[in-house]
């Protein structure tokens, strides 16, 4: 799914200026992407807003992407550079009670069952949810996304080892977490027992 000739004619007929192709393109990557979004941005209106602007990106640089390499890393690093720009900006109080009310009426695909099925277990996504957001991207990148190490360090443009490191710690607290969760239901259901 990841070889670099799959998405090169695609490419040729977007830079070509087909229509047909920019929908085709959308149709094969949004599936990876708005999940990603949704999981590190979690407003739906801002998740919107994010997708919107890596597609506008994606079709903006399309013309430097290297078709020797593998499309979707570098779709990941274009995603990434997006919810980090996100994440960057400041948004005043009357912006958030605008995108509030929008709330109500906007109408958002629901990818939480993809999710939950590739995860499993609700907890784990909670906890997941609650990790550091760099432990989380990589966490979300590796597991959610299936990339590799390698191809997160390339998406991340941080070494390997950080990549590692973050995957590590990530699922050491993830691990904590659940030691935790026993033993509070542990004493709970001794106390219950007495």
């Amino acid at each position: 799914m990841n070889h670099p000739d799959e998405y090169s004619q695609l490419i040729a007929l977007v830079l070509a200026g087909s229509r047909e192709a920019c929908s085709e393109l959308y149709e094969r990557t949004i599936r990876d992407v708005y999940p990603t979004v949704h999981f590190l941005v979690r407003e739906p209106n801002d998740t919107e807003d994010v997708v919107q602007e890596i597609y506008i990106q994606l079709y903006r640089s399309l013309g430097q992407f290297d078709v020797s390499r593998p499309f979707r890393p570098w779709l990941m690093g274009l995603t990434m550079r997006q919810i980090h720009a996100y994440r960057r900006k400041s948004w005043s109080h009357i912006r958030i009670l605008k995108k509030a009310e929008q709330v109500e009426q906007a109408i958002e695909y629901d990818f939480s069952s993809k999710v939950v099925d590739k995860i499993f277990y609700q907890p784990l996504v909670a906890s997941v949810d609650r990790l550091p957001y760099k432990l989380k991207q990589a966490v979300i990148l590796h597991y959610l996304n299936e990339y590799s190490q390698e191809e997160i360090s390339v998406i991340l443009s941080i070494p390997l080892g950080t990549v590692k490191s973050r995957i590590h710690a990530a699922l050491q607290k993830l691990r904590q977490k659940q030691k935790t969760n026993i033993l509070v239901r542990g004493k709970v259901e001794d106390q219950h027992e007495s």
